[in-house]
């Protein structure tokens, strides 16, 4: 397994928790009793944040005189996640400190440590408590949130302003919307133009649409925070079957096995008013050469008629979108864990998230940092993206553990029979449902 040893060799200061002495390098110096230096591994190659992952380790380093191995991953998800059950399977130790998806902590608990054993009690104050609530699994925080991603819209303004229309509040002002606009473009000679791109394969991002779709409308989220299936009900059924109607209409028949990429190059290409996807799409449709630079806007996903968030059923219309991102851990076998919280906390606090956003363009994880000037005048458009993320649903990741898989293929492959035809809105919910309460039998 490649490592890179970052020589620097210094008195490291001993950790201890509580007492004057215990103040950590996420938010303070430490003043302890100086012993001899220890070498803690980091596995880094969380896509393109990768190539800050290392620096702050190396800060983290400098700063306490510990000796830090920054780990090559796999940047692929799966083949990371193959690694990481194969090394905490064995129990080694040759990780101690590892990046993860939102939607492993469940999956991975029984293998990490509870941080708030070594972090102070207000460790997670100012971050979204959607993300701590994703990060605690049976009461133990697995993990600190890095940096995090949330579905939004992208829409064309100037064709908005052109056709005299707003954008959309809900799912069913987008569908007629989207297609008024695709009708008067056509009309005008873009045969090629569509109302509307998304994620429709059957694969993970479309549980992330669809999950937007049925909890925006009252629908819930599959499976609710005590573990009980909640998918078949009438506002559930109604999402998905609104969802079918747009294939072939306002949306590509090719939709059906369109990812992230294929659905970023219709809307950048011109031919789409408004476009599903993650925040990375803002700089590339907007750089040289994208047909839409300048043309483009971003706002909250619709909500149904009546939209309810997951974590308020009954409340007020809103916007959901379901949040993605990546979180620091720590591993049970780490021989020196202490340490290893301490880099985590290091690497997710204010200051190190701040450098991230304006460096890197990542969304932090931290409120606050969506008001900071500098980090808004990096990327005037993370502003925007506040609301989603305030508003954002974790998919039930931590609830069903090692079933999440399971349970996500289960949702996608359902909400793909009802997108293709195969199925209407009321039998998938009700065929889901069956399969959901099977694997619950089981235990989550």
């Amino acid at each position: 397994m490649p490592r890179i040893a970052h020589p620097t060799r210094r008195p490291a200061m001993h950790l201890l928790k509580g007492g004057a002495g215990a103040l950590l390098l996420g938010g303070a110096a430490l003043a302890t009793p100086q012993v001899l230096a220890e070498e803690i591994a980091i596995a880094c190659g969380a896509g393109d944040s990768s190539d800050y992952c290392p620096a702050l380790a190396e800060q983290w380093a400098e700063k306490t005189g510990n000796t830090v191995n920054v780990i090559s991953t796999p940047n692929d998800a799966t083949e990371k996640l193959s690694l990481y059950q194969q090394l905490l399977g064995s129990q080694s130790g040759d990780i101690d400190v590892l990046l993860i998806d939102i939607v492993w902590p469940g999956l991975l608990d029984d293998h990490l440590v509870d941080l708030s054993e070594y972090l102070p009690d207000d460790a997670t104050e100012g971050f979204f408590p959607a993300l701590v609530d994703n990060n605690t699994v049976d009461g133990r925080l697995v993990a600190m949130p890095w940096y995090t991603d949330a579905g939004v819209l992208y829409y064309r303004k100037d064709l908005l302003e052109k056709y005299g229309h707003e954008v959309p509040e809900t799912w069913q002002q987008l569908t007629d919307t989207a297609a008024a606009i695709q009708a008067a473009e056509r009309e005008a000679g873009n045969d090629d133009f569509w109302g509307f791109s998304f994620q429709g394969r059957a694969y993970e991002g479309l549980t992330c649409n669809a999950l937007e779709w049925v909890a925006s409308h009252g629908g819930g989220t599959l499976v609710d925070a005590e573990g009980e299936v909640t998918i078949d009900n009438p506002r559930a059924a109604a999402a998905l079957d609104l969802a079918a109607s747009w294939i072939g209409t306002i949306a590509p028949e090719g939709a059906l096995n369109h990812t992230e990429e294929e659905t970023r190059g219709i809307f950048q290409s011109g031919n789409a008013l408004f476009l599903r996807n993650w925040p990375y799409v803002w700089s590339l449709a907007n750089g040289e050469g994208s047909e839409v630079a300048g043309k483009i806007g971003m706002a909250p996903l619709p909500h149904g008629p009546e939209g309810a968030s997951a974590a308020a059923p009954g409340g007020e219309n809103q916007s959901v979108a379901t949040l993605g991102g990546w979180n620091v851990a720590v591993s049970r076998y780490s021989e020196h864990p202490a340490l290893a919280a301490d880099l985590a906390a290091y690497i997710t606090a204010a200051p190190q998230q701040k450098a991230h956003a304006v460096k890197m363009g990542r969304n932090p994880t931290i409120e606050s940092l969506y008001q900071d000037e500098e980090v808004l005048a990096s990327n005037p458009a993370m502003g925007d993206l506040y609301e989603s993320l305030a508003g954002g649903v974790p998919r039930p990741s931590a609830v069903t553990g090692d079933a999440y898989a399971r349970v996500s293929n289960a949702f996608f492959n359902r909400t793909h029979q009802v997108l293709s035809g195969d199925l209407d809105g009321a039998g998938a919910v009700r065929q889901l449902g069956r399969e959901l309460e099977r694997l619950g039998r089981r235990g989550w």
